[in-house]
């Protein structure tokens, strides 16, 4: 009997198993999507500091706008709307400015100087250095630069200054002549006073390799130094013949000292000469003389 009333509920039709199948994978597909959004959305605005290295956060909006004071530890952080995080080596590093390429690009970066006459030359230097990490938000906040960036920029700079200072008190030949040493240890005490303020440690300033002078001043100290050997070989020779010669001297003079004594003690003593002559006599009387007395006195 079927159901004439006009309040009966229209039949539904039954979902058949193909479309609730359906159904599910665009439910599950949807949600897989959503994870994926969010999961980009985290990365995007998420930072991992590194071990061996301290982040400084900067924040860009609201009150609390600038550096953080703390510094973050090596872990993962996730970024706020308008902050970012900066990462500083703390572990101890060195670093090299050459004229050849390195790791951190091809420019040349050798240090200019000069004599104390305007002499130019230049040299490859290392400097050995670590930031404290409690001072590496302060760093930042007084340089508004990276790590990298200070070594190309303010580091360098003082570095060059600081030899560049020391090295024009003094002429090229002391330089040449192993005064160098004297130099960079100088220059090492200014660097690392100026940037101990900074919370970074300096603990060495090394020149690598030998100072590149014009060619004119080494073919002119090559030739000085070639002369002061010579000078010295010349010397030693003088040396070594005066001692020869006073040692002859001394030998003669010992020789003629001794003559002396016994010429004095064989007047003094005549019959120690007969008694010689007896000793190498062979018995045999000259056969021819001049009618003088044998040379041994026979009794």
């Amino acid at each position: 009997m079927t159901d004439s009333s006009p309040f009966a509920s229209p039949s539904r039709k039954l979902k058949t198993p193909f479309q609730r199948q359906g159904q599910m994978i665009l439910v599950g597909v949807v949600a897989v999507l959503i994870l994926l959004l969010g999961s980009c959305s985290v990365l995007s605005h998420s930072t991992t500091v590194e071990p061996g290295n301290v982040g400084v956060k900067i924040r860009t909006l609201g009150s609390s706008a600038g550096v953080a004071p703390e510094p973050l530890p090596a872990r993962w952080y996730f970024r706020g709307v308008g902050e970012r995080i900066i990462q500083y080596p703390v572990i101890q590093r060195t670093y090299s400015y050459t004229r050849e390429k390195d790791e951190r690009g091809n420019e040349n970066e050798e240090i200019t100087f000069s004599d104390n006459t305007g002499l130019p030359m230049t040299a490859d230097i290392s400097v050995t250095l670590q930031v404290n990490p409690a001072s590496a938000p302060n760093l930042y906040q007084t340089y508004r630069l990276s790590f990298d960036q200070l070594l190309d920029g303010p580091i360098r700079n003082d570095v060059r200054s600081a030899v560049a200072a020391e090295a024009e008190k003094v002429g090229v030949e002391t330089l040449y002549s192993g005064g160098r040493q004297m130099v960079i240890q100088k220059a090492y005490a200014r660097v690392a006073s100026k940037w101990a303020r900074h919370g970074v440690t300096v603990s060495q300033l090394d020149w690598i390799g030998s100072i590149r002078y014009p060619a004119a001043i080494i073919q002119q100290m090559q030739a000085k130094t070639q002369l002061e050997q010579e000078a010295l070989a010349a010397k030693a020779l003088e040396a070594k013949e005066t001692a020869l010669a006073n040692a002859a001297i001394a030998k003669a003079r010992g020789e003629a000292e001794s003559i002396r004594i016994k010429g004095e003690a064989l007047r003094a003593n005549p019959q120690v000469l007969q008694q010689l002559a007896i000793e190498k006599w062979n018995g045999e009387l000259p056969k021819v003389t001049g009618g003088s007395t044998p040379f041994v006195k026979i009794d």
